[in-house]
């Protein structure tokens, strides 16, 4: 055990050895004024007594200061005014108020207080002797207000301790949590990014080579697809990064939106797939008064019902709706099938694509519904619309 270490261990003893010096020396001590020397066998002990007293005071401080208080009065009453045991009350009064709360310290100091001053009075008028009552009461009262600073500052000290820590633990957990947002966030953009042009790129691959040998010049278109939409993937994935890297109102300005509606459909078209659009807003999303945001994720919709059509569709048919209605965006995509699939063939209404979607149409507090339906597999989505601003005119 290294020094400093054994001597906070030791310290509380420390204190109560010192203590009980002080408190005992008095006693033997050659002191000017005979009432501050004990005269009597009985004073004496009760002079002495505080200094076993003293170390109760950490467990049981209310009990301490009674006990300290009681000797004292004792030993007044027989006519000893002892400075010791006058200690003993002052240091047993600021533990109380130090360790115990103010509800209960102040009614136990307040009770010392008067019944010592009222006491010293009491002898003072009977033996005529000075005792002193006005500055033993001060001196006890003033105790206990240090005490009850002491136990403010220190609940302040702990309270503060207290709130950095929770504070800290809150910034983790937020740090945590923007962390796992930000994953989210990238696997959703990388899917939406990659999986349509992929999905493009193996469906134009498979008909070139099975018209590589009868049909070169579909063959050749095919391979031109091919290169077009590789070209596109790596633009996509550049964007995308960059978006990543920028600022939250730049990356929703950067992210394509309704404007774009018609290249993802051309890009299936030009795959061979027959591709029916009813557009009843137009894809100019600011002038049709659609936010940014629900732009955004309109589009991504579009997206992702024409990729899974591609993935799982039969009939190379597709039909895609965007329409308002009120204060509702109404997205759908269908793609007919030439027959109702087993259950293990049906389309996946769960894969992360759909995953992914469904957050970003949760995020605007949105509804997607994706399935079989009689005509064949529907994507729908329903974004919420602000509230047109209307103008008021004077009457």
């Amino acid at each position: 055990m290294s020094a400093p270490r054994a001597f906070r261990t030791a310290r509380p003893w420390l204190a109560d050895l010192g203590l009980a010096v002080l408190v005992v020396g008095p006693a033997f001590a050659p002191l000017p004024l005979a009432e501050l020397r004990p005269s009597h066998p009985v004073a004496l002990v009760l002079v002495l007594l505080p200094a076993l007293v003293l170390p109760m005071r950490r467990a049981r401080p209310r009990l301490a200061l009674a006990a300290c208080v009681a000797l004292y009065l004792g030993a007044l009453l027989l006519g000893t005014q002892s400075p010791g045991a006058t200690l003993a009350m002052i240091v047993a009064a600021y533990t109380v108020a130090q360790c115990t709360a103010r509800r209960r310290s102040v009614p136990a100091i307040l009770a010392a207080v008067i019944a010592t001053t009222a006491t010293s009075i009491t002898v003072s008028l009977v033996s005529g002797v000075d005792t002193r009552f006005l500055q033993v009461g001060l001196a006890l009262a003033l105790a206990g207000a240090i005490g009850d600073a002491a136990r403010s500052r220190r609940a302040y000290v702990e309270a503060v301790e207290e709130r950095a820590r929770r504070a800290e633990e809150t910034r983790e957990a937020e740090a945590r949590r923007r962390v796992t947002e930000e994953r989210l966030r990238i696997a959703r953009d990388l899917h939406d990014a990659v999986a349509h042009r992929i999905s493009v790129i193996s469906l134009n691959a498979g008909v070139a080579s099975s018209a590589l040998e009868t049909r070169p010049e579909k063959a050749r278109d095919a391979l031109a697809t091919i290169r077009t939409t590789s070209r596109d993937v790596l633009g996509e994935i550049g964007a995308m990064l960059s978006v990543l890297r920028a600022p939250d109102e730049a990356a929703a300005r950067e992210q394509p939106g309704l404007a774009r509606v018609p290249e993802v459909v051309e890009s299936v078209r030009m795959a061979g797939w027959d591709v029916v659009v009813r557009d009843e807003i137009g894809t100019d999303a600011e002038g049709s008064g659609i936010p940014i945001g629900i732009g955004i994720v309109a589009y991504r919709v579009v997206q992702e019902g024409l990729t899974n059509a591609v993935k799982h569709g039969t009939t190379r048919r597709a039909h895609v709706l965007m329409r308002r209605d009120g204060d509702v965006l109404e997205v759908v995509v269908t793609n007919p099938l030439d027959r109702m699939p087993e259950p293990a063939e049906a389309p996946p209404t769960s894969g992360f694509g759909l995953i992914g979607l469904r957050e970003r149409v949760d995020a605007v507090r949105g509804e997607l519904d994706a399935g079989l339906a009689p005509g064949g597999f529907r994507l729908a989505a329903r974004l919420p619309l602000p509230a047109p601003v209307r103008s008021e005119t004077a009457p």
